[in-house]
């Protein structure tokens, strides 16, 4: 018996590397399809949480770090990189002057379009491959 208390099954590996294996291909996809456009990995996915924000078309700093799941300083040289190529505007805030809001501009909103298509192409031809392990805790 593991320290965990619980024996996992050659069937329960299988189902995580078949998650995992599926996981990194749909990723593979999109890192090779944003590199197609032009822009990095990391910037096809600012784009894509500033545009999917909920209830408004904009995100904070902290609230993108927190979606990309990175360091606050390291968001904040991504938005100047993507501002040098005229995908985003920072904008400060009117309900809060201490607030910096990001904005995609129309070039980062093409480049999105055009990407989110191409997303979900792969992700139908994915339908019924990519299931969440069933593994008991």
């Amino acid at each position: 018996m593991n320290t965990f208390g619980r024996d996992l099954s050659k069937l329960n590996f299988e189902q995580l590397s078949a998650f995992r294996y599926q996981m990194r291909r749909f990723e593979r996809f999109s890192e090779q399809a944003a590199h197609d456009e032009g822009i990095t990995p990391r910037q096809y996915l600012l784009l894509l949480h500033i545009k999917g924000y909920p209830g408004r078309d904009w995100a904070t700093i902290g609230e993108l770090a927190e979606r990309l799941q990175a360091q606050h300083h390291g968001v904040v040289a991504l938005v100047s990189r993507c501002e040098v190529l005229g995908l985003v505007e920072r904008k400060i805030s009117e309900r809060d002057r201490r607030q910096v809001e990001v904005h995609l501009l129309d070039a980062g909103e093409q480049v999105l379009v055009r990407l989110a298509e191409m997303h979900r192409v792969e992700l139908r031809t994915l339908e019924g491959t990519f299931t969440i392990p069933q593994i008991d805790v």
